[in-house]
Parts: C-alpha cells; structure tokens; sequence
C-alpha cells in the first residue's frame, strides 16, 4: 500500500496562505476539527508549499500572530512511498502529519489517523495485541482543576490529553486539546515594558538606560473559560482491554473519532493506547 492510497489530495485540503494570521488556523481547526493545516504561499502564479500549523503551535504560541513564525517544518513523503515507510517516518520523528510533495508543490497529506483507518480496513497489520502497545505512563487531571490548569498539565506533559479522574480516583472523562480549542478565544491587549528598559546594574545592558515613559506593546492571546475541568471533557469514555488487537482498537478510534483510548484491566486503569502506539506495532 502506498502513500497515493492512504493520503487526502490537494483537492480535499483546507490550506491558509502567507501572509496570514493564527486567526486563519484558529477557525479551521474550530470549525472542522482540523489538526493541522498547511501553510502555502504564491510564487509567480504557482502555489509553493511552506509548512504546517497544528493546534499544538496555537497552543505553544499563544503570542504569536504571524503565520509565517508559527507554521513548522516537519518531514515530507512522496506519493510512490510504502505507506509503512510513512509510518515509521511518523514514529520516529514524532510527526502526526507528512505532507505529500511532488517538488515543491503540495499534493496532498498523510496523517495517523489515515494509517490507522488502513489498519482498521485491514489493509496493513494490524493482529498485534495492544497491551504490549499501549503506554502505561498516563497524563491524569481532577474533574475540579480549573481549565486553564488542565491545559498547562496538557502542554507540559506532551500529549495531548488528559483522562480526568473523580474524587476517588477513578474513571471520569477524558480532557483532549480539541476540547480545549473548541472553547478557546484570541483576545488582544496590551502589556507594558515599565518605566525602566534597562537598571543600572543589569549585566545584560552596557550602561543603565532610563525610559522617558511606560511603553505598550500590542499583544495578542488565547483565553481559555476558567470553569473546572468536568464542564468540557468527554464523559462518556471508550475502554479497551489488553487483548484487543492494533486492529480492533483502530476501528474504535475511528468510529468514535478520538486519538486515544484508555487501557483498563477490569476497573483498574493500566495506561493509554494512542493512535501512534498502533503505527509502532506495524
């Protein structure tokens, strides 16, 4: 199976174009559960493939506006490449997403979770069972942590989600980035830089140096609602146990549109099956 099977065309793609704005991201992503989008500009006439912007730059980034400071570059693959390549590719340089080029031109983009519907439809392996896949370190919050906290707790752990857990430290919901965005706003403002730019003792400055006045700088940021964790997660949990196959978990992300699962052993939470996990067991 090559990437031309598995990848969504040009044709398909929502794209933003340079010069733009985290704006232009931020209401894709909202509106149609993207988790990226590719970054293109016009070269004479031609449109050039530039970069990716996920929700993890949003995220990452909340002072940047500029689309050019916050797409990324990341990894890209060819048409003609095995689709198994593309996987250990993702894998290996911890990339949810490749762009498909021919040249410099985008043809289209191959993602997890295309590689994990192709294990679902079981066009690539997918017989090894999960509990040897699935990560047993969990990212865990409380169903009162405020939401901005919850999301730090996200960004600093590295994954991007966080299964909440009750009072009793069980099973509650699961907090994911998406639920973040969905609720997320930019709001503008100003910050001040003070009176003073530099002290007379700063070991940064040659010699102190006294403002006339406070400066103000426009700044740009992602409001979150501070409501606690409970009001935007996903109560209704999907589970799977340790010997359910790459196969079966996969068709469970997929008909539930989610990127990770909890691994429980009866009531007893072992760790988390992601989707990448499964482009491991390949």
């Amino acid at each position: 199976m090559n990437v031309s099977d598995a990848m969504t065309p040009r044709s398909d793609l929502v794209v933003v174009e340079i010069p733009g704005s985290r704006n232009d991201v931020l209401e894709y992503i909202q509106e149609y559960g993207f988790s990226s989008v590719p970054v293109v500009k016009d070269v004479d006439g031609d449109e050039v493939y530039r970069g990716l912007v996920s929700r993890d730059d949003l995220i990452e980034q909340p002072d940047e506006d500029q689309l050019a400071l916050l797409m990324r570059e990341v990894p890209t693959v060819g048409v003609a490449d095995a689709i198994g390549d593309a996987a250990a590719t993702m894998v290996a340089e911890n990339s949810r997403r490749l762009p498909v080029v021919d040249g410099d031109r985008l043809v289209g983009i191959v993602t997890v979770t295309d590689v994990v519907r192709a294990i679902a439809r079981g066009e690539i392996d997918g017989d090894t069972e999960v509990g040897g896949l699935a990560t047993p370190a969990v990212n865990a919050t409380h169903t009162e942590t405020p939401l901005p906290v919850a999301e730090r707790e996200i960004g600093l752990a590295n994954v991007p989600y966080a299964v909440v857990l009750d009072d009793d430290a069980g099973l509650a919901g699961i907090l994911t980035e998406v639920d973040v965005l969905e609720v997320a706003r930019v709001v503008e403002g100003e910050a001040s830089t003070g009176d003073s730019i530099a002290e007379q003792d700063s070991e940064w400055s040659w010699e102190g140096i006294k403002a006339t006045g406070a400066r103000y700088l426009p700044t740009r940021n992602v409001e979150l609602p501070v409501g606690a964790v409970r009001h935007f997660m996903t109560e209704d949990l999907v589970t799977v146990s340790g010997t359910r196959t790459a196969k079966e978990v996969a068709q469970e992300l997929i008909s539930n549109d989610i990127e990770q699962v909890p691994l429980v052993n009866g009531t007893d939470l072992d760790g988390i099956v992601r989707d990448v996990d499964l482009l491991e067991g390949l």
